[in-house]
Protein backbone atom coordinates (compact mmCIF):
# COMPACT_ATOMS: atom_id res chain seq x y z
CA UNK A 1 0.00 0.00 0.00
CA UNK A 2 1.08 3.60 -0.51
CA UNK A 3 2.72 5.61 2.26
CA UNK A 4 2.29 9.34 1.52
CA UNK A 5 3.08 10.91 4.92
CA UNK A 6 6.85 11.29 4.37
CA UNK A 7 6.61 12.86 0.89
CA UNK A 8 4.04 15.33 2.14
CA UNK A 9 6.30 16.40 5.02
CA UNK A 10 9.27 16.74 2.65
CA UNK A 11 7.38 18.96 0.20
CA UNK A 12 6.00 21.09 3.05
CA UNK A 13 9.48 21.67 4.50
CA UNK A 14 10.86 22.52 1.06
CA UNK A 15 8.07 25.04 0.45
CA UNK A 16 8.75 26.75 3.79
CA UNK A 17 12.47 26.99 3.04
CA UNK A 18 11.84 28.50 -0.39
CA UNK A 19 9.32 30.95 1.02
CA UNK A 20 11.81 32.20 3.61
CA UNK A 21 14.48 32.61 0.93
CA UNK A 22 12.22 34.53 -1.50
CA UNK A 23 11.12 37.06 1.13
CA UNK A 24 14.72 38.20 1.67
CA UNK A 25 15.85 41.28 -0.35
CA UNK A 26 19.26 39.65 -0.88
CA UNK A 27 17.52 36.98 -2.97
CA UNK A 28 16.62 39.52 -5.64
CA UNK A 29 20.14 40.96 -5.66
CA UNK A 30 21.61 37.51 -6.21
CA UNK A 31 18.99 36.75 -8.84
CA UNK A 32 19.89 39.95 -10.70
CA UNK A 33 23.59 39.09 -10.59
CA UNK A 34 22.79 35.63 -11.96
CA UNK A 35 20.81 37.11 -14.86
CA UNK A 36 23.61 39.54 -15.66
CA UNK A 37 26.21 36.75 -15.48
CA UNK A 38 24.04 34.56 -17.72
CA UNK A 39 23.80 37.23 -20.39
CA UNK A 40 27.53 37.94 -20.30
CA UNK A 41 28.31 34.20 -20.42
CA UNK A 42 26.14 33.73 -23.51
CA UNK A 43 27.91 36.59 -25.25
CA UNK A 44 31.35 35.23 -24.33
CA UNK A 45 30.44 31.72 -25.52
CA UNK A 46 29.09 33.05 -28.83
CA UNK A 47 32.26 35.10 -29.38
CA UNK A 48 34.53 32.12 -28.69
CA UNK A 49 32.57 29.81 -31.03
CA UNK A 50 32.59 32.47 -33.76
CA UNK A 51 36.38 32.83 -33.62
CA UNK A 52 37.12 29.09 -33.59
CA UNK A 53 36.40 26.69 -36.46
CA UNK A 54 34.71 23.69 -34.86
CA UNK A 55 35.25 21.55 -37.98
CA UNK A 56 39.03 21.91 -38.28
CA UNK A 57 39.62 22.28 -34.54
CA UNK A 58 42.13 19.68 -33.26
CA UNK A 59 42.09 17.95 -36.64
CA UNK A 60 44.47 15.00 -36.60
CA UNK A 61 44.28 14.55 -32.84
CA UNK A 62 42.98 11.29 -31.29
CA UNK A 63 39.20 11.01 -31.45
CA UNK A 64 38.55 11.14 -27.64
CA UNK A 65 40.77 14.23 -27.22
CA UNK A 66 39.23 15.91 -30.26
CA UNK A 67 35.73 15.31 -28.87
CA UNK A 68 36.87 16.63 -25.45
CA UNK A 69 38.12 19.89 -26.99
CA UNK A 70 34.95 20.36 -29.01
CA UNK A 71 32.75 19.78 -25.94
CA UNK A 72 34.89 22.23 -23.98
CA UNK A 73 34.47 24.92 -26.65
CA UNK A 74 30.75 24.15 -26.91
CA UNK A 75 30.41 24.57 -23.12
CA UNK A 76 32.27 27.89 -23.05
CA UNK A 77 29.11 29.70 -21.89
CA UNK A 78 28.74 27.39 -18.89
CA UNK A 79 32.41 27.84 -17.96
CA UNK A 80 32.12 31.62 -18.27
CA UNK A 81 28.95 31.63 -16.13
CA UNK A 82 30.69 29.58 -13.41
CA UNK A 83 33.68 31.96 -13.38
CA UNK A 84 31.53 35.13 -13.27
CA UNK A 85 29.29 33.79 -10.49
CA UNK A 86 32.36 32.69 -8.48
CA UNK A 87 33.82 36.21 -8.77
CA UNK A 88 30.53 37.75 -7.66
CA UNK A 89 30.43 35.31 -4.74
CA UNK A 90 33.95 36.32 -3.66
CA UNK A 91 33.04 40.00 -3.80
CA UNK A 92 29.91 39.48 -1.66
CA UNK A 93 31.80 37.34 0.86
CA UNK A 94 34.17 40.23 1.42
CA UNK A 95 31.31 42.76 1.64
CA UNK A 96 28.58 41.12 3.72
CA UNK A 97 27.53 37.95 5.52
CA UNK A 98 28.12 34.58 3.75
CA UNK A 99 24.44 33.65 4.04
CA UNK A 100 23.54 36.56 1.80
CA UNK A 101 25.41 35.03 -1.16
CA UNK A 102 24.23 31.44 -0.67
CA UNK A 103 22.28 31.38 -3.93
CA UNK A 104 25.37 32.50 -5.85
CA UNK A 105 27.41 29.68 -4.31
CA UNK A 106 24.78 27.13 -5.26
CA UNK A 107 24.59 28.46 -8.84
CA UNK A 108 28.37 28.38 -9.25
CA UNK A 109 28.57 24.81 -7.97
CA UNK A 110 25.72 23.67 -10.23
CA UNK A 111 27.32 25.26 -13.28
CA UNK A 112 30.70 23.74 -12.45
CA UNK A 113 29.10 20.31 -11.89
CA UNK A 114 27.36 20.48 -15.28
CA UNK A 115 30.64 21.51 -16.97
CA UNK A 116 32.54 18.62 -15.40
CA UNK A 117 29.81 16.14 -16.38
CA UNK A 118 29.78 17.36 -19.99
CA UNK A 119 33.56 16.94 -20.19
CA UNK A 120 33.49 13.50 -18.57
CA UNK A 121 30.72 12.21 -20.82
CA UNK A 122 32.46 13.51 -23.95
CA UNK A 123 34.07 10.07 -24.38
CA UNK A 124 30.64 8.45 -24.79
CA UNK A 125 29.58 8.17 -28.43
CA UNK A 126 25.91 7.40 -27.78
CA UNK A 127 24.01 10.70 -27.54
CA UNK A 128 21.14 9.14 -25.59
CA UNK A 129 23.52 7.72 -22.99
CA UNK A 130 25.24 11.10 -22.72
CA UNK A 131 21.92 12.76 -21.86
CA UNK A 132 20.89 10.04 -19.40
CA UNK A 133 24.21 10.05 -17.55
CA UNK A 134 24.57 13.84 -17.57
CA UNK A 135 21.06 14.63 -16.35
CA UNK A 136 21.02 11.86 -13.72
CA UNK A 137 24.44 12.75 -12.29
CA UNK A 138 23.66 16.47 -12.35
CA UNK A 139 20.40 15.98 -10.46
CA UNK A 140 22.22 13.97 -7.81
CA UNK A 141 24.92 16.65 -7.60
CA UNK A 142 22.31 19.41 -7.38
CA UNK A 143 20.47 17.71 -4.52
CA UNK A 144 23.78 17.14 -2.73
CA UNK A 145 24.79 20.80 -3.19
CA UNK A 146 21.54 22.12 -1.71
CA UNK A 147 21.69 19.54 1.07
CA UNK A 148 18.52 17.70 0.08
CA UNK A 149 19.99 14.46 -1.29
CA UNK A 150 19.35 12.29 1.74
CA UNK A 151 15.87 13.76 2.26
CA UNK A 152 14.97 13.10 -1.37
CA UNK A 153 16.27 9.54 -1.12
CA UNK A 154 14.25 8.92 2.01
CA UNK A 155 11.12 10.38 0.40
CA UNK A 156 11.48 8.24 -2.74
CA UNK A 157 12.12 5.15 -0.66
CA UNK A 158 9.21 5.72 1.72
CA UNK A 159 6.34 5.53 -0.80
CA UNK A 160 5.86 2.16 -2.44
CA UNK A 161 3.69 -0.82 -3.22
CA UNK A 162 4.02 -4.16 -1.44
CA UNK A 163 4.08 -7.07 -3.87
CA UNK A 164 4.11 -10.26 -1.85
CA UNK A 165 6.92 -9.25 0.50
CA UNK A 166 8.68 -7.17 -2.14
CA UNK A 167 8.38 -3.38 -1.89
CA UNK A 168 8.36 -1.50 -5.19
CA UNK A 169 9.37 2.13 -4.57
CA UNK A 170 10.14 5.08 -6.89
CA UNK A 171 13.76 4.97 -5.70
CA UNK A 172 14.00 1.34 -6.76
CA UNK A 173 12.55 2.14 -10.18
CA UNK A 174 15.01 5.01 -10.66
CA UNK A 175 17.95 2.83 -9.66
CA UNK A 176 16.72 0.06 -11.90
CA UNK A 177 16.28 2.38 -14.90
CA UNK A 178 19.67 4.10 -14.55
CA UNK A 179 21.64 0.92 -13.83
CA UNK A 180 19.84 -0.96 -16.59
CA UNK A 181 20.62 1.76 -19.14
CA UNK A 182 24.30 1.79 -18.14
CA UNK A 183 24.55 -2.01 -18.05
CA UNK A 184 22.91 -2.44 -21.45
CA UNK A 185 25.17 0.25 -22.90
CA UNK A 186 28.27 -1.53 -21.57
CA UNK A 187 26.92 -4.86 -22.85
CA UNK A 188 26.39 -3.29 -26.26
CA UNK A 189 29.98 -2.00 -26.30
CA UNK A 190 31.27 -5.43 -25.33
CA UNK A 191 29.14 -7.18 -27.96
CA UNK A 192 30.36 -4.75 -30.66
CA UNK A 193 33.96 -5.45 -29.67
CA UNK A 194 33.43 -9.21 -29.74
CA UNK A 195 31.54 -8.90 -33.04
CA UNK A 196 34.57 -7.23 -34.60
CA UNK A 197 36.80 -10.01 -33.32
CA UNK A 198 34.49 -12.72 -34.62
CA UNK A 199 34.25 -11.15 -38.07
CA UNK A 200 38.05 -11.03 -38.28
CA UNK A 201 38.20 -14.80 -37.75
CA UNK A 202 38.36 -16.13 -41.30
CA UNK A 203 38.20 -19.77 -40.18
CA UNK A 204 34.47 -19.35 -39.44
CA UNK A 205 31.85 -19.38 -42.18
CA UNK A 206 29.56 -16.31 -42.48
CA UNK A 207 26.57 -18.21 -41.04
CA UNK A 208 28.55 -19.38 -38.00
CA UNK A 209 29.82 -15.84 -37.48
CA UNK A 210 26.27 -14.50 -37.49
CA UNK A 211 25.15 -17.25 -35.08
CA UNK A 212 27.98 -16.53 -32.63
CA UNK A 213 27.34 -12.78 -32.81
CA UNK A 214 23.63 -13.23 -32.05
CA UNK A 215 24.31 -15.65 -29.17
CA UNK A 216 26.99 -13.40 -27.64
CA UNK A 217 24.73 -10.35 -27.86
CA UNK A 218 21.78 -12.23 -26.32
CA UNK A 219 23.85 -13.70 -23.48
CA UNK A 220 25.41 -10.34 -22.64
CA UNK A 221 21.99 -8.67 -22.52
CA UNK A 222 20.60 -11.41 -20.26
CA UNK A 223 23.64 -11.21 -18.00
CA UNK A 224 23.36 -7.41 -17.76
CA UNK A 225 19.66 -7.55 -16.84
CA UNK A 226 20.20 -10.28 -14.24
CA UNK A 227 23.17 -8.41 -12.74
CA UNK A 228 21.20 -5.15 -12.43
CA UNK A 229 18.21 -6.89 -10.85
CA UNK A 230 20.46 -8.55 -8.32
CA UNK A 231 22.23 -5.25 -7.60
CA UNK A 232 18.99 -3.41 -6.75
CA UNK A 233 17.79 -6.26 -4.55
CA UNK A 234 15.19 -7.87 -6.80
CA UNK A 235 14.98 -11.60 -6.22
CA UNK A 236 14.78 -13.36 -9.58
CA UNK A 237 12.49 -15.98 -8.08
CA UNK A 238 9.91 -13.21 -7.69
CA UNK A 239 9.64 -13.15 -11.46
CA UNK A 240 8.13 -16.63 -11.58
CA UNK A 241 4.65 -15.17 -12.09
CA UNK A 242 5.92 -12.99 -14.90
CA UNK A 243 7.63 -15.98 -16.50
CA UNK A 244 4.38 -17.90 -16.35
CA UNK A 245 2.56 -15.01 -18.02
CA UNK A 246 5.19 -14.93 -20.76
CA UNK A 247 4.71 -18.67 -21.27
CA UNK A 248 0.96 -18.21 -21.64
CA UNK A 249 1.56 -15.32 -24.05
CA UNK A 250 3.84 -17.50 -26.15
CA UNK A 251 1.21 -20.21 -26.20
CA UNK A 252 -1.57 -17.86 -27.37
CA UNK A 253 -0.12 -15.00 -29.35
CA UNK A 254 3.62 -15.25 -29.81
CA UNK A 255 3.91 -18.52 -31.70
CA UNK A 256 5.10 -16.86 -34.90
CA UNK A 257 7.72 -14.75 -33.12
CA UNK A 258 9.14 -17.74 -31.26
CA UNK A 259 8.93 -19.91 -34.39
CA UNK A 260 10.85 -17.31 -36.41
CA UNK A 261 13.46 -17.01 -33.66
CA UNK A 262 14.00 -20.77 -33.42
CA UNK A 263 14.02 -21.06 -37.21
CA UNK A 264 16.67 -18.34 -37.39
CA UNK A 265 18.88 -20.24 -34.94
CA UNK A 266 18.41 -23.45 -36.99
CA UNK A 267 19.29 -21.68 -40.24
CA UNK A 268 22.43 -20.21 -38.73
CA UNK A 269 23.44 -23.59 -37.31
CA UNK A 270 22.81 -25.85 -40.33
CA UNK A 271 24.28 -23.33 -42.86
CA UNK A 272 21.64 -24.12 -45.48
CA UNK A 273 21.63 -20.41 -46.36
CA UNK A 274 24.18 -17.78 -45.47
CA UNK A 275 24.85 -14.12 -46.22
CA UNK A 276 25.90 -13.69 -49.83
CA UNK A 277 23.91 -16.66 -51.20
CA UNK A 278 21.70 -16.17 -54.24
CA UNK A 279 18.31 -17.68 -53.43
CA UNK A 280 14.83 -18.00 -54.86
CA UNK A 281 11.96 -18.26 -52.37
CA UNK A 282 8.57 -18.40 -54.00
CA UNK A 283 8.36 -15.41 -56.32
CA UNK A 284 11.24 -13.59 -54.60
CA UNK A 285 14.79 -13.88 -55.90
CA UNK A 286 17.95 -12.10 -54.84
CA UNK A 287 21.07 -12.23 -52.74
CA UNK A 288 20.92 -12.58 -48.94
CA UNK A 289 22.27 -9.34 -47.48
CA UNK A 290 21.57 -9.95 -43.76
CA UNK A 291 20.29 -12.66 -41.43
CA UNK A 292 18.43 -11.62 -38.29
CA UNK A 293 16.72 -13.52 -35.51
CA UNK A 294 13.26 -12.94 -37.04
CA UNK A 295 13.83 -12.60 -40.80
CA UNK A 296 16.40 -12.58 -43.57
CA UNK A 297 16.92 -9.69 -45.95
CA UNK A 298 17.10 -10.57 -49.66
CA UNK A 299 18.31 -7.81 -52.00
CA UNK A 300 16.66 -8.15 -55.40
CA UNK A 301 19.26 -6.05 -57.22
CA UNK A 302 16.78 -3.44 -58.48
CA UNK A 303 16.54 -1.44 -55.27
CA UNK A 304 13.96 -3.68 -53.63
CA UNK A 305 14.72 -5.72 -50.52
CA UNK A 306 12.55 -8.61 -49.40
CA UNK A 307 12.19 -9.30 -45.67
CA UNK A 308 11.33 -13.01 -45.49
CA UNK A 309 10.45 -14.60 -42.12
CA UNK A 310 12.81 -17.35 -41.04
CA UNK A 311 9.92 -19.78 -40.69
CA UNK A 312 9.26 -19.61 -44.44
CA UNK A 313 12.79 -20.83 -45.15
CA UNK A 314 12.16 -23.88 -42.97
CA UNK A 315 8.70 -24.78 -44.26
CA UNK A 316 8.89 -23.73 -47.92
CA UNK A 317 10.96 -24.76 -50.92
CA UNK A 318 14.14 -22.68 -51.20
CA UNK A 319 16.38 -22.62 -54.29
CA UNK A 320 19.96 -21.82 -53.25
CA UNK A 321 21.97 -21.12 -56.38
CA UNK A 322 25.27 -21.01 -54.46
CA UNK A 323 24.80 -23.72 -51.81
CA UNK A 324 27.77 -25.94 -52.74
CA UNK A 325 28.98 -24.51 -56.07
CA UNK A 326 28.62 -21.09 -57.68
CA UNK A 327 28.82 -22.52 -61.23
CA UNK A 328 25.43 -22.11 -62.91
CA UNK A 329 24.02 -23.83 -65.99
CA UNK A 330 22.45 -21.48 -68.54
CA UNK A 331 19.95 -22.95 -70.99
CA UNK A 332 18.97 -21.27 -74.27
CA UNK A 333 16.13 -22.69 -76.40
CA UNK A 334 15.84 -21.64 -80.04
CA UNK A 335 14.61 -22.96 -83.38
CA UNK A 336 15.42 -22.90 -87.10
CA UNK A 337 13.55 -23.82 -90.25
CA UNK A 338 14.01 -27.13 -92.06
CA UNK A 339 16.27 -25.61 -94.72
CA UNK A 340 19.13 -25.33 -92.23
CA UNK A 341 21.75 -28.01 -91.57
CA UNK A 342 21.18 -29.11 -87.92
CA UNK A 343 24.85 -30.09 -87.48
CA UNK A 344 25.99 -26.65 -88.63
CA UNK A 345 23.43 -25.04 -86.31
CA UNK A 346 24.73 -26.99 -83.30
CA UNK A 347 28.33 -26.13 -84.19
CA UNK A 348 27.58 -22.41 -84.51
CA UNK A 349 25.63 -22.37 -81.22
CA UNK A 350 28.46 -24.10 -79.32
CA UNK A 351 31.04 -21.70 -80.77
CA UNK A 352 28.93 -18.66 -79.84
CA UNK A 353 28.45 -19.91 -76.25
CA UNK A 354 32.17 -20.73 -75.87
CA UNK A 355 33.07 -17.19 -76.98
CA UNK A 356 31.11 -15.66 -74.10
CA UNK A 357 33.44 -14.06 -71.50
CA UNK A 358 31.47 -15.63 -68.63
CA UNK A 359 31.50 -19.20 -70.05
CA UNK A 360 33.50 -21.82 -68.14
CA UNK A 361 36.42 -23.07 -70.24
CA UNK A 362 36.67 -26.44 -68.47
CA UNK A 363 32.99 -27.18 -69.17
CA UNK A 364 32.43 -26.92 -72.94
CA UNK A 365 28.97 -25.88 -74.21
CA UNK A 366 26.59 -28.47 -75.57
CA UNK A 367 23.89 -28.07 -78.21
CA UNK A 368 21.22 -30.73 -78.84
CA UNK A 369 18.51 -31.12 -81.45
CA UNK A 370 15.46 -31.33 -79.22
CA UNK A 371 12.46 -31.72 -81.54
CA UNK A 372 11.16 -31.74 -85.09
CA UNK A 373 8.28 -29.38 -84.61
CA UNK A 374 5.52 -28.29 -87.00
CA UNK A 375 7.14 -24.91 -87.73
CA UNK A 376 10.78 -26.08 -87.72
CA UNK A 377 13.55 -27.72 -85.71
CA UNK A 378 14.01 -26.93 -82.01
CA UNK A 379 17.44 -26.86 -80.34
CA UNK A 380 18.66 -26.65 -76.74
CA UNK A 381 21.96 -24.91 -75.98
CA UNK A 382 23.50 -25.28 -72.50
CA UNK A 383 26.70 -23.79 -71.09
CA UNK A 384 28.16 -23.05 -67.66
CA UNK A 385 29.06 -19.68 -66.15
CA UNK A 386 31.13 -19.04 -63.02
CA UNK A 387 28.41 -17.25 -61.02
CA UNK A 388 24.62 -16.84 -61.15
CA UNK A 389 25.02 -13.05 -61.03
CA UNK A 390 23.84 -11.46 -64.27
CA UNK A 391 22.62 -14.76 -65.72
CA UNK A 392 19.86 -13.08 -67.76
CA UNK A 393 22.34 -10.61 -69.26
CA UNK A 394 24.68 -13.44 -70.29
CA UNK A 395 21.78 -15.32 -71.85
CA UNK A 396 20.72 -12.23 -73.80
CA UNK A 397 24.27 -11.64 -75.10
CA UNK A 398 24.55 -15.23 -76.32
CA UNK A 399 21.17 -15.04 -78.09
CA UNK A 400 22.18 -11.80 -79.83
CA UNK A 401 25.48 -13.34 -80.96
CA UNK A 402 23.57 -16.40 -82.16
CA UNK A 403 21.25 -14.16 -84.18
CA UNK A 404 24.27 -12.51 -85.84
CA UNK A 405 25.76 -15.92 -86.67
CA UNK A 406 22.48 -17.08 -88.24
CA UNK A 407 22.30 -13.93 -90.35
CA UNK A 408 25.85 -14.47 -91.50
CA UNK A 409 25.25 -18.12 -92.50
CA UNK A 410 21.82 -17.51 -94.01
CA UNK A 411 19.96 -19.59 -91.42
CA UNK A 412 16.41 -18.47 -90.86
CA UNK A 413 14.41 -18.63 -87.67
CA UNK A 414 10.92 -20.12 -88.21
CA UNK A 415 7.83 -18.07 -87.69
CA UNK A 416 4.21 -19.28 -87.83
CA UNK A 417 2.57 -19.26 -91.28
CA UNK A 418 -1.19 -19.55 -91.69
CA UNK A 419 -2.78 -20.55 -95.02
CA UNK A 420 -6.44 -19.96 -95.82
CA UNK A 421 -7.96 -22.46 -98.27
CA UNK A 422 -11.45 -21.97 -99.72
CA UNK A 423 -13.35 -25.00 -100.95
CA UNK A 424 -16.55 -25.12 -103.04
CA UNK A 425 -16.10 -21.91 -105.05
CA UNK A 426 -15.57 -18.32 -104.27
CA UNK A 427 -17.02 -16.55 -101.28
CA UNK A 428 -20.12 -14.47 -102.01
CA UNK A 429 -19.42 -10.77 -102.27
CA UNK A 430 -22.14 -8.38 -101.20
CA UNK A 431 -22.41 -5.25 -103.31
CA UNK A 432 -23.69 -2.04 -101.82
CA UNK A 433 -24.99 0.79 -104.04
CA UNK A 434 -24.57 4.26 -102.72
CA UNK A 435 -26.66 7.00 -104.27
CA UNK A 436 -24.99 10.36 -104.63
CA UNK A 437 -27.41 13.29 -104.57
CA UNK A 438 -27.24 15.54 -107.63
Amino acid sequence: MFELHAPYEFMLATARSLGAEVTSPWFYLQFGLMLAAGGMALAIGAAIRARLDMTSLAMGWPAPLRMFIRVLIGSASTAAFAVLITLARIVMLNSTWPSRSYLLAVSAKLALAWLVLRLVTSVIRNEFMVRVVSISAWLVAALSIVGQLQSTVDMLDSAGIDLGGFKLTPLLLIKLGVLLAVALWIANLASNFLEGRIRQTHDLTPSVQVLLIKLVRLLLMIFAIALVMGAVGINLSALAVFSGAVGVGIGFGLQKIVANFISGVILLADKSVKPGDLVTIGDSSGRISAMNTRYISVAAGDGREFLIPNEDLITQKVVNWTYTDKDTLVKVNFGTNYDADPRLVCKLAAEVAAASPRAEAHRPPNCLLAEFAEAGMKFSLTFWINSPDGMDAVKSDVMLSLWDAFKREGIRVPYPVRELRIRGGALPVETTVVEVPS
